[in-house]
């Protein structure tokens, strides 16, 4: 007897083993889309804000004019960051770039004008924002010009709208994968403890009672196979920040953060529903069918 119920145990922390080898797999899975998603959401507004907007000022503007200009412009919601440029700061920049100075060919003359470069928050970088912008700052006085890349936004914004309906679909479907894998293991899990449950139910035993071990076991394996997938999912992202720093600007320990999150509450969710579903199906079994299964 002590043999057999050794036997017993041993099976029931293989098997418990197993499946939370198996869920934290699937975890992992559903924690890199996660991750990804938030990485692509960041990447999407990070390119979008580095889109620049190059107000063009008449040859005549002073400096104060335009450092009074930048912060009246500043204060506007849409505005991210503003840089203004002198002429002077203008020429030593193309002077170098050059390797020779402009202003030899124009008879000592200053050939450039001051300008205001101008990023915008994310929301804002889209053509119809940008005309209404461009609308807005050309009242400002001395501004002769407004320039941006309408064709690179248009790209942008289309590229960028693909990759997340994409990564939407992908995130969709690999929940539903992730749900029937791990709705799998933990059945087959259940499946052997089958005649027992039966035999709960033939003492006159509650379904609450029965299946509230059994959810119980779930909830557990699924929080230890979600603090595995946490820290293989760190890992990773060490390696990555190890291997490409800079990465730290599209990935933020804020996202980590909520990837770990969702990761715990999917193992603990997905899991329960299974051992849920799983347990009803046997307790609504007869004890003949039982073993047709």
């Amino acid at each position: 007897m002590v043999k057999k119920h050794r036997k017993t145990g041993k099976r029931s922390g293989l098997q418990a083993i197993t499946l939370c080898i198996s869920t934290a797999l699937v975890l992992i899975l559903l924690g890199l889309v996660v991750l990804t998603t938030l990485a692509g959401r960041n990447l999407s507004a990070h390119v979008r804000e580095n889109l620049v907007v190059t107000l063009m000022l008449e040859h005549d503007m002073t400096d104060s004019e335009g450092n009074q200009m930048c912060n009246a412009v500043k204060k506007s919601s849409y505005i991210r960051s503003i840089n203004f440029i002198s002429k002077e700061r203008a020429l030593k920049e193309a002077t170098k770039e050059m390797g020779a100075d402009p202003s030899e060919f124009t008879e000592g003359l200053n050939p450039f004008s001051p300008s205001i470069e101008i990023t915008l928050n994310s929301e804002y970088a889209n053509n119809d924002s940008l005309r209404w912008i461009a609308k807005e700052l050309k009242r400002y006085p001395k501004v002769t010009e407004i320039s941006y890349q309408k064709d690179l936004v248009e790209a942008v914004n289309r590229n960028l709208a693909k990759i997340g309906l994409a990564m939407l679909t992908l995130a969709v479907l690999l929940t539903f994968v992730s749900f029937s894998l791990i709705n799998n293991t933990v059945r087959l899990g259940i499946y052997a403890r089958r005649f027992s449950i039966h035999t709960m139910k033939l003492v006159g035993a509650s379904w609450g009672f029965i299946r509230r071990p059994f959810v119980s076991r779930a909830v557990v394996i699924g929080l230890v196979a979600s603090l595995f997938a946490i820290a293989a999912l760190g890992g990773m992202s060490y390696a990555m920040v190890c291997y490409e720093p800079d990465i730290v600007t599209i990935v933020s320990w804020q996202d980590l953060a909520i990837t770990a999150l969702a990761v715990v509450v999917f193992g603990i969710v997905i899991t329960s529903i299974c051992a849920n579903i799983s347990v009803n199906k046997f307790l609504k079994m007869k004890a003949g069918d039982l073993y047709k299964i």
